[in-house]
Order: C-alpha cells, then sequence, then structure tokens
C-alpha cells in the first residue's frame, strides 16, 4: 500500500507534469499579409505586397502590455514611417537624439532623418571606391553611424531639409538605391576608381532624389550652419555617446567590431561586455531618464506584429536557459541577424518582476498591431535577440570606465 508521503510525491509530479505541459507554446504558419506596408506601395508606385507563409507563436497570453501610456517614457515625437526605404537604423537614431536633445534643453526639435542618410550613402560609396568594391553596399546600416557623420556634417532641422524632391507620400529609397548600386557595379566591372568622378555622380543621384543639402539655413529667425545648429541648439556633442554589445566571441571589457554586412566599414568603437551588464545598462539608463536606440533580430516566431509584443516562444528556449552561451550560438547560426533598429523610450516591470520595453518602432510592421507605432519587447526577447545599442556615456558610465 502506497505511504501517504508517497502519495503526494506522485501527485505533485503529475500537478508539474500538466502544468509544464500547459505551459508549453504552441506554433502556426500564417500568411503574413502586412497591412500598411501593402498602403505604402500602393501609394508609391501602385505596388502590391505579396503575402508571406511565416511561422509565427500562438500566443496564450492575455497580459501583453496594450499600449504606450502604461509605460515610464522619456520625451519624443511621434512616430514616423520608414516608407520602401532600408533605414530604420537612421529613424531609430533620429528618434534617440530628438529625446536626447529635449533631455538636455527642453527644445522639442524634429530633425531631419534624411540629411544625414544622405552623407552615409556617400560614405558607402566612398568604401566601395577604397575597397574596389569588397565592401557590402545596401540600404542600412548601424546606429553609430549618425554620430560619426554627425561630427563632420552636424544635423538640421526637419524644416531646413525634407529630403524627399520626389515628394512622395512615403520616403521612398528603390529606385534611388537601384540607380547608385547599378553605377558603382558598372564602375566596378569597368576597373574605373577615379573617386572624384564617382562620388560627383553619386552625389547627383542622390540630389535627384532627396535635394541637395543645406550649407546654411534659419531656424528661429536667425541663420545656422549644420554645425552651429547641433552645438548652439541641440546641445549635440556626438563625443560623449557609445555603443554597447554583449558577444562571447570577444574578450569582454575591451573594445571589438560589430562584425555583421551593416556595419560595412568595420567600425571597432562598441564596448563589448558581459550580457547581464549589457541589460542591466540598457536598464540604469532607463531608470535614470535616458533612452536608447538599439539593433537586433525581429525576423522570430515570437515577433507578433498583430499584437505589437516581441517574446521568446518555449519552442525557441525556455527562459531560464537563456545566457550568454545561447545568444552567441544563435548569432553564430545566423538564426540571430541584423536586420532592424528601434528606439527604447520606455519600460515597466510585469507581476512577475520581468520588464517590458517599449519601443518606438519606424518599420511597416509597428503600424499593424495594438498601438500603431509602437512594439512591446519582452525581457527575454532583448537578451536573446536584441544585439547593440547606442546611449549617452553618463547613463552607463561604470561600463565607460570599466573597458577604457
Amino acid at each position: 500500500m502506497m505511504s501517504k508521503n508517497l502519495f503526494f510525491l506522485v501527485l505533485l509530479f503529475f500537478a508539474q507534469a500538466l502544468q509544464a505541459q500547459q505551459d508549453k507554446d504552441d506554433a502556426q504558419y500564417i500568411d503574413y499579409k502586412n497591412p500598411f506596408y501593402s498602403k505604402v506601395l500602393q501609394s508609391l508606385d501602385g505596388g502590391k505586397y505579396t503575402p508571406k507563409r511565416v511561422l509565427k507563436l500562438a500566443p496564450k497570453s492575455e497580459h501583453f502590455p496594450k499600449s504606450h501610456k502604461e509605460f515610464t517614457t522619456v520625451w519624443c515625437n511621434a512616430p514616423l514611417s520608414q516608407g520602401r526605404t532600408g533605414t530604420c537604423w537612421n529613424f531609430s537614431t533620429s528618434s534617440f537624439y530628438e529625446s536626447e536633445i529635449f533631455r538636455k534643453t527642453e527644445k522639442e526639435i524634429k530633425l531631419s532623418e534624411m540629411y544625414l542618410v544622405y552623407f552615409e550613402y556617400l560614405a558607402k560609396a566612398e568604401e566601395y571606391i577604397k575597397t574596389k568594391g569588397a565592401s557590402h553596399l545596401g540600404e542600412g546600416s548601424e546606429t553609430n553611424a549618425l554620430a560619426r557623420q554627425m561630427k563632420k556634417h552636424g544635423i538640421v532641422p526637419a524644416s531646413a531639409y525634407k529630403g524627399n524632391a520626389k515628394n512622395t507620400k512615403y520616403p521612398d529609397h528603390k529606385k534611388m538605391f537601384d540607380e547608385i548600386k547599378g553605377f558603382l557595379e558598372s564602375q566596378k566591372a569597368r576597373g574605373a576608381w577615379d573617386k572624384d568622378v564617382i562620388l560627383a555622380s553619386v552625389k547627383a543621384i542622390l540630389n535627384t532624389y532627396l535635394g541637395t543639402p543645406p550649407k546654411t539655413f534659419y531656424y528661429n529667425r536667425k541663420a545656422y550652419d549644420p554645425i552651429t545648429f547641433m552645438r548652439d541648439i541641440a546641445k549635440i556633442n556626438p563625443e560623449e555617446y557609445v555603443n554597447v554589445m554583449s558577444l562571447k566571441q570577444y574578450p569582454y571589457w575591451q573594445h571589438a567590431e560589430w562584425d555583421v554586412p551593416d556595419n560595412y566599414w568595420n567600425s571597432t568603437d562598441y564596448l563589448n561586455v558581459p550580457l547581464d551588464d549589457f541589460m542591466n545598462g540598457l536598464k540604469q539608463a532607463l531608470e535614470k531618464g535616458y533612452s536608447v536606440s538599439i539593433g537586433g533580430d525581429v525576423s522570430e516566431p515570437g515577433y507578433l506584429p498583430s499584437q505589437s509584443v516581441a517574446i521568446v516562444p518555449s519552442f525557441d528556449i525556455p527562459s531560464e536557459y537563456i545566457d550568454e552561451n545561447a545568444r552567441q550560438m544563435r548569432f553564430d547560426n545566423g538564426s540571430t541577424s541584423d536586420d532592424h533598429a528601434v528606439h527604447v523610450m520606455g519600460y515597466k516591470e510585469d507581476d512577475e518582476g520581468k520588464w517590458w520595453f517599449l519601443v518606438k518602432d519606424s518599420g511597416s510592421s509597428a503600424r499593424n498591431g495594438v498601438d500603431p507605432g509602437y512594439f512591446f519587447l519582452s525581457e527575454d526577447y532583448v537578451k536573446l535577440k536584441m544585439m547593440t545599442y547606442t546611449v549617452h556615456q553618463n547613463a552607463i558610465l561604470e561600463i565607460v570606465k570599466k573597458v577604457q
């Protein structure tokens, strides 16, 4: 006959097994239609979005965030669509610098995203010439590209440079980039590497589609150039901003290269820190009233545009097993890629003490959810799939000092 203690142990075992079964996530294939991007394509050239058959988590929770108003936030401008462009890196980080301007000056300024996009395209062309066509050529870049360009070219308000000479409803770089890429590849095929001639031609293409950037402009009835505007009005010093990553393949507490195609200039500016420090730095920055421009992977079954949430399903990896090893393995095998950047501008804790991060998102998928223009990233998702961020050095001073 079974003893009472053994009976209760068996009962507990089956109860735990049943609970584990109930907690397991399920997945389903759906035809993802992206209604907002369909609208963008229709407005630009009558194009149509082809639905994609993708595997997505079938979520059980009813306790996901529903609105950005649930979060503790910094000030930021309203979300904008990046249209048909690969410039999320600029939209997210421009929004980040707008929040920084407000933090420092209490001025609500809308910056021109396309002003620095213009000079980043020129930098891509210059790198392509330098490497005789070996460097990566695409619309993407990294969040630290803005500070690099700001040091040379400053910033301008949106009122001074629209960056849309064709006056389309949404930004559209498809034809422009195709022309730039086609021209550069033709020079490579000919072995013609005259830098002045090539850059002049790329500038002509950019001027046609984006417009010629201003050398001077008026703001509040006073004349500025982009450098004096950045220094005197925005009070932004690009040297004050740092970039953080966490990959086990490099020594921790040193500078390292973020080895992805969009880091086409092989920047080694990144402070490589252990994963716990990466996460603690992000949390501490937000708690201190700073925000962050962050980049990582959004091509995941747990990335759910219809509900504006990103979570890690149990069939990927249980929460308790997410660590630097799981993060590194996914980067090495390509299941974590560097495909999107967003502006982290708020946070909240759930009943279990887990964080949710509020992001302002220029991508089309963020326009199809419960709070258009925003997305809610779970702590596990950030820990596993978001790879680098840009932040003011004072927000993570202990990390900065330790690396230096």
